[in-house]
């Protein structure tokens, strides 16, 4: 992860903590790490800890947590299929997740468990709160459907085994060069590919690299489907085979044609954007403007140590001390206002 940058706007970090502690369970249960009640722990320090890096890193403003309701869900009432065929989550990690919440209000962080959503809703309504305020934004999260919201101003840092160091951190053209889709069109773009994980499958014939092609070279989805519809793809076939004969690839006009014009894959893509869209508009209720409301660094440090050491590490008290109680948190990194 680059080391922060000057910066004249301010930073919000959303953090998906279900991401990080699924993460944190796999990779930490060989430590059967407990707290001092004796409950499993490890995920949480894992994700505790991968939180201090982050905002020692990032020196964020404000920091939210988006956490999924477990007692209810819109995309399953609307698609019972939705996330079927996952295995069935241990024990102790569904101990640990139905505790996060608590640990980080305790903490003084914010959280938020939108009604009948998840983390992923929390990402997108932090991107455009961040955009409306004026603020930079930046999400952490395993969770590709986060790419949507990449902007001038929202990056996001794609978790993977490296963890927060080792993890590639996306903006705009970066995204582009790696996965060969714009972030405007990457709703567009997974909606046609369809997601394995929940359950979604894509468009008939249309795979990763067909989707990007697609929309690289003609543009969102709506002008597709509108050619479609009025001229029968004509200009889309001709688009893609002129970009073909420049390439030196195969023509693929047609059949990409012929496979959007297929029955049910109008439906299909539909249904997916659906299903996929985050929902932006939740109220995230941070108050910047309002000193020590939940979210805003820095946190007061007897509060700090008090819920940290719970934990029984003691370096990861220490750690948590110095990142959170740093009064204030990004002044380091930012000139003077």
């Amino acid at each position: 992860m680059p080391a922060p940058e000057d910066r004249p706007r301010r930073l919000l970090l959303v953090v998906d903590a279900p991401s990080l502690l699924h993460r944190n369970h796999h990779a930490r249960a060989h430590t059967r790490l407990v707290d001092r009640s004796g409950r499993p722990a490890w995920a949480l320090h894992g994700m505790l800890r991968q939180i201090l890096e982050a905002i020692e890193g990032f020196a964020p403003d404000a920091v939210i947590f988006g956490l999924d309701d477990r007692t209810a869900s819109v995309r399953r009432d609307f698609y019972p299929g939705y996330k079927a065929g996952r295995t069935e989550k241990d024990a102790a990690l569904v101990e640990q997740l139905e505790r996060a919440g608590a640990l980080l209000d305790a903490l003084g962080l914010a959280t938020l468990t939108p009604p009948g959503l998840e983390a992923d809703d929390v990402s997108a309504s932090g991107a455009t709160w961040a955009e409306r305020n004026g603020w930079d934004c930046v999400i952490i999260t395993s969770d590709r459907d986060a790419f949507a919201h990449i902007s001038d101003h929202t990056r996001v840092l794609r978790l993977i085994n490296g963890g927060i160091s080792g993890s590639p951190l996306l903006n705009p053209a970066r995204l582009l060069a790696l996965y060969g889709v714009a972030s405007e069109h990457y709703l567009d773009f997974a909606a046609l590919r369809g997601d394995a994980s929940d359950n979604l499958p894509g468009v008939d014939g249309i795979g990763e690299k067909t989707a990007a092609t697609l929309l690289t070279q003609v543009g969102p989805m709506q002008a597709v489907w509108a050619d479609i519809d009025h001229q029968e793809g004509r200009a889309v076939a001709a688009t893609l085979d002129s970009w073909a004969t420049e390439v030196g690839a195969r023509r693929m006009g047609a059949t990409v044609v012929r496979r959007l014009r297929a029955p049910g894959a109008r439906e299909r893509y539909d249904f997916n954007v659906r299903v996929m869209a985050g929902n932006d508009d939740l109220d995230l209720g941070i108050t910047p403007d309002v000193p020590g409301t939940p979210g805003l660094l820095p946190l007061d440090t007897h509060r700090v140590n008090t819920v940290v050491s719970f934990l029984g590490v003691e370096a990861t008290t220490s750690l948590a001390i110095r990142v959170l109680s740093t009064d204030p948190a990004s002044a380091a990194v930012r000139p003077a206002r």
